[in-house]
């Protein structure tokens, strides 16, 4: 019998992106056999995406979100890698033929973070204060609730836009808290947003790990699965197909999982945030089968939350 040939993990040279598949690629070492030898049995292949390279312009403005994973899935489908650790919320809801999200961990804190030298929540930002954010639902959900702030343009990694904030270029940011409690920066954090009422983006805070069809089987996945991230990531992923979510809709979902009960809020907006149409929804899930009916579930509210909005909620240019 032959020994199991390394498995290459592709995934984005970012301080939070190296965290990230760093946790996996121990996990998968372990299940490999190889737990004292990761570098070995499951070696990370750093690739550098076009999303990285262009940090002055919103995503919307080069491409959208895919920009994040596009050349990481032609080094899956190039046989480069065979697996890749994406931050879910950066993968699109069509996945390219020949490639599958294999398996998802069990998610980290799906919140919004909100931080400021000197104020505690978006309430009390006094007027006309600058909010730093390249994301049109976080800037659409704070243009709900306070129309007065000016949206300050904010990319690049945690680090860069904590320094613009220390250099006094906006008065507050928001961050996903996953990502600052991998990197162990949770103590900058003044406040977080309800996920309820300003529903995170798809997929926040949780990951995922794709592969070629071929080896969506493969033993080793097992050691990173979990099942009820996955339902509960179903859902929000069944919205975002629904409405076509890209970097010019302001989509937010947010599904949580009690024992067999699932619980979704689908939200959008109009890009200005001077209106969001919202559904809610609740289902007892199959033991078999669990997954395609959260999907379904979120593809349902997804269509209806599009119809009430219809072309008010894309950005046009």
């Amino acid at each position: 019998m032959s020994p199991q040939p390394p498995v290459r993990i592709g995934t984005r040279a970012s301080k939070l992106a190296l965290a990230q598949s760093g946790m996996m690629q121990r996990r998968i070492a372990a299940a490999l056999g190889g737990f004292d030898r990761p570098d070995e049995v499951a070696p990370l292949v750093r690739i550098t995406t076009t999303g990285d390279r262009i940090q002055d312009r919103r995503l919307l403005e080069i491409g959208g979100k895919a920009l994040f994973t596009k050349e990481i899935e032609e080094a899956l489908l190039d046989g480069r890698i065979d697996a890749a650790v994406h931050s879910m919320k950066d993968v699109p809801a069509e996945m390219p033929p020949g490639l599958v999200i294999a398996a998802i961990p069990e998610r980290e804190d799906p919140r919004d973070a909100f931080i400021s030298k000197q104020w505690e929540t978006i309430s009390d930002l006094p007027q006309g204060a600058r909010l730093g954010t390249a994301s049109l639902r976080r800037a659409a959900q704070c243009l709900a609730v306070r129309p007065d702030l000016q949206i300050v343009m904010l990319r690049g990694n945690v680090d860069t836009r904590l320094a613009k904030l220390a250099a006094g270029e906006a008065d507050a940011i928001l961050l996903a808290a996953s990502g600052l409690n991998r990197l162990q920066m949770g103590d900058v954090v003044r406040s977080f947003l309800d996920p309820l009422s300003a529903p995170p983006a798809p997929g926040q805070g949780a990951l995922a790990i794709q592969t070629r069809e071929e080896d969506a089987d493969a033993p080793w996945l097992d050691a990173v699965r979990h099942r009820p991230t996955a339902i509960a990531v179903a859902a929000e992923r069944g919205a975002l197909e629904a409405l076509e979510g890209s970097c010019r809709t302001a989509v937010g979902a947010h599904a949580v999982l009690e024992g067999a009960v699932l619980s979704l809020t689908v939200e959008a907006l109009t890009p200005d945030g001077s209106a969001r149409f919202r559904r809610e929804a609740k289902i007892t899930l199959p033991e078999d089968g669990a997954e395609a009916v959260a999907r379904a579930l979120g593809a349902e509210a997804g269509q209806a939350v599009r119809r009430d909005g219809g072309d008010r909620i894309v950005l046009h240019d």
